[in-house]
Parts: C-alpha cells; sequence; structure tokens
C-alpha cells in the first residue's frame, strides 16, 4: 500500500511539476495537505494567460504544508529572447528577500551574545552617531537637529533606524534624494566604503520613531561582518545556507549555472521603457544586505520551513525557538508611525516585526492569511510568505522589476489561499 501511495505522490509531482525531480521537502497530494487538485489549476490559467499577454516571462510557484511539498511548478521562459523554459531551479535576483536571511545571521549573532539588539551602531561604526536629522520647512529649505537616541541593531532589523531608499517614488523626503538607490549598491567596493557614504548623509527621521523602508539591512551586512569578521556570503553560507542545503542561494552566480538564470522581458510590459536586472547581469563587489543576492525557489522554500519549524530543519538547528518567535513577532509599537503599507498597499494593517512584516489581525489587508504570518517581497518579482496557524509556506518567483510584480504578489496570495479546502 506504500509503494502505491508513493507512487501515486511521485505521479502527481511529475505531472504538476515538470522537472521536479528532486524536491526540496517531501512530496505530498493536494487533496492530503488540505488543497484541491482542480483549484490549484487556477494558478496554472493565471499565469498562462500573463505569459501568453506578454505581461511575465514566466514564474516559478511552490506551496508546502505541513512541512509536505504540495506543489513546485514552473511556467513559461526563464529567458524569453531566447526560448529557454522556466525550470523549478531557475535562479532569480532575490532583492529584498535577501533581507529575512541577514536578520536570521544577525539573529544568529544574537543568540550567542555577539551582538544585543539594544546595542547602538555607533558602537561599530563611530561616525553614525554624528548624523544630523534633517527637518525640512515650508520652503524646502532644511535645518538639522542632533539625534535624540541613538539608532539601535533592533532599529536597523525593524526599518526605524531614520535612515531611507534613494529613488523610491514612496518617499516624499526631499533628503531621500541624496541617498543611493538599493540597485545601485552591489556596485560599491565593500562594506566600509558603503558606510562611509552613509555616515555622510542626513537623517530623515529621528531613530525609533517612524517605519521608513531604508539602506538599514545594507548597515546590517556592515555590522555583521564587522562582529563575525566574515564576508556576508562566508557568514550566511557557514550560519544558513550549508546548514540547510541552500545550495543555489548567494551572491554570486557560478559561472557553471548562470546558464539557469531568470531574466526579465527587455521591457517593462506597464510602461514600455526598458528594464534590468542588475545583480545577475553585474559582479557584486559590495554584498549588501539589502538586496543582492540570487536563489531559487526551493533554497527559499527550505529557508521558510526552517522558519516555520522554530528555526530547524532536518536536525540542523540556525536559531531557538524563541529567537524566531522575536522575529516574527510585530515590532512596530503605537509610538512608531507605521509606513508599511506605502510599499505594500494590500499589506495594510501589518505589523513588522524584524526582517519580516507581520500580520496583527484577520482583517485591513487586501489579502486573505492569518494573524501571525510573516512576509517580504523582492522588487525583482519575487516573494515569500509563512502563514503558522496554517503550516503554510509558500514562496513565488518571477522576473518582473517593474510595478507589475506589486499585482503578482497580490494575486498568487488570493489564488493560493483560494486553493485550500481546510
Amino acid at each position: 500500500m506504500r509503494k502505491l501511495l508513493l507512487s501515486a505522490v511521485i505521479g502527481y509531482l511529475l505531472i504538476a511539476n515538470a522537472q521536479a525531480a528532486n524536491p526540496p521537502l517531501p512530496p505530498t497530494i493536494p487533496e492530503k495537505a488540505g488543497f484541491s487538485s482542480e483549484a490549484l489549476k487556477r494558478i496554472d490559467a493565471f499565469f498562462d494567460r500573463e505569459i501568453q499577454a506578454g505581461r511575465v516571462p514566466g514564474a516559478v510557484i511552490g506551496i508546502v504544508r505541513d512541512g509536505k511539498l504540495v506543489a513546485l511548478k514552473a511556467y513559461g521562459y526563464r529567458d524569453k529572447d531566447k526560448g529557454l523554459k522556466m525550470e523549478v531551479d531557475s535562479i532569480f535576483g532575490l532583492a529584498s528577500m535577501t533581507k529575512p536571511q541577514v536578520a536570521v545571521g544577525v539573529l544568529a549573532l544574537t543568540q550567542r551574545g555577539l551582538l544585543p539588539l539594544n546595542s547602538p551602531l555607533a558602537s561599530y561604526f563611530p561616525a553614525v552617531g554624528d548624523m544630523k536629522v534633517a527637518i525640512p520647512a515650508a520652503d524646502g529649505s532644511l535645518s538639522y537637529e542632533a539625534q535624540k537616541q541613538p539608532i539601535t541593531i533592533q532599529d536597523l532589523l525593524r526599518h526605524t533606524s531614520g535612515m531611507t531608499y534613494g529613488g523610491r517614488p514612496d518617499s516624499s523626503s526631499t533628503v531621500a534624494n541624496l541617498y543611493p538607490p538599493g540597485n545601485t549598491l552591489a556596485a560599491l567596493p565593500n562594506s566600509q566604503a558603503f558606510m562611509d557614504k552613509i555616515a555622510k548623509l542626513p537623517l530623515v527621521y529621528q531613530p525609533g520613531t517612524v517605519w521608513e523602508y531604508s539602506v538599514s539591512f545594507d548597515v546590517l551586512a556592515a555590522v555583521t561582518e564587522k562582529v563575525s569578521g566574515k564576508k556576508m556570503s562566508e557568514y550566511l553560507g557557514e550560519t544558513i545556507w550549508k546548514p540547510l542545503g541552500m545550495v543555489d542561494t548567494g551572491f554570486h552566480i557560478d559561472p557553471a549555472k548562470r546558464a539557469r538564470v531568470a531574466r526579465p522581458l527587455p521591457n517593462d510590459p506597464l510602461t514600455g521603457k526598458p528594464q534590468h536586472i542588475g545583480v545577475i547581469e553585474e559582479p557584486v563587489n559590495f554584498e549588501c544586505g539589502g538586496g543582492c543576492s540570487v536563489g531559487t525557489v526551493p533554497d527559499y522554500l527550505r529557508f521558510g520551513q526552517m522558519l516555520l519549524n522554530g528555526g530547524s530543519l532536518d536536525g540542523k538547528r540556525v536559531l531557538s525557538p524563541e529567537i524566531v518567535k522575536l522575529m516574527t513577532s510585530n515590532h512596530l509599537s503605537a509610538s512608531i508611525k507605521n509606513n508599511v503599507a506605502n510599499i505594500e498597499p494590500h499589506r495594510a494593517g501589518y505589523g513588522f516585526g524584524l526582517g519580516v512584516a507581520v500580520r496583527v489581525e484577520p482583517g485591513i489587508a487586501a489579502v486573505p492569511a492569518s494573524p501571525g504570518e510573516f512576509t517580504w517581497n523582492g522588487a525583482y518579482g519575487t516573494g515569500f510568505w509563512v502563514d503558522p496557524q496554517q503550516r503554510l509556506v509558500v514562496v513565488f518567483g518571477t522576473a518582473a522589476p517593474g510595478e507589475i510584480r506589486k499585482y503578482y504578489r497580490e494575486q498568487v496570495q488570493d489564488l493560493v489561499y483560494g486553493a485550500m479546502t481546510r
């Protein structure tokens, strides 16, 4: 009987997942995991429509429930110009999905007593203690005041450092133009050069007062390198990627794997303007913690399952259960202005933990999920979420760096929950 069941499972995956020869987690049949196979076909129909309409070259989606792989499927093309089909192990620029991995790396230092969350950033880079807070006047001029409280490691992890990103359409601050855009940071020589640049800039808010999406995780990369004495690729490799078997995740693409890279359409389907994903084409010098890594959907499924398991996977422990609970709890108190919905409109009502947005109630947001769900996305078209109440991990990848990526974030979540039967 067991052999017949195993054959049925493998048969389903071969049909549904095409090339998932080495699944990242044990496979199961959707109905056994509380999904409808027929309803999951709506995901197929959705991406087929989007690909046929020329809005996205292709996609990969992975769904895990109760630690079992429900679906792992590729759609369309990883390189449409060359006619190369998308594969489930295609490599994506992860952009800001780098941040949760860096958060885990930081917390691994914290649980070892090497990096307290309340420690001031100036303890590691003294020059940031002199950064002033810009106060805009009605006429556009700026005055400056000293920090009322120091930037802490916790501030960096929850985006309350007072820093920002340059080039973001959601930021109305005149100071934001002084900051480098996130997609330019990989070209900097190293983390020290980045910190030298940042420390000369003004803050847009007093530390600890406003959630503002920012270069905070790039700063955390510099701190992590200083505390660990290792480059980010080496440190995260030893701490997360190797223990979890994330063999295709890193800051650099092995030349032997370059043919697996997923590339965007030459032009943004919404604006018609040329589009580009730098980290998959140019060398990464500064291994920036905010968005410079690459990886696959199967690898990130294992990362998400580790967090859902309370910090361990396949006998390898990365974080303690209580440290994971700390990471995935809301850290935005009532005294902190919450701007999460400014960049994630469908996530109105979410708070923010340490590297992840956290759902605090069933309503308000435009997508289904349970309170306690935690999530983040990447600006090049990737996303993930973990719903502990539903014992669910979902990861998807597209090479869609334009505004259309936000459409896929919302639609994929609706489609996945819409296919659940319990």
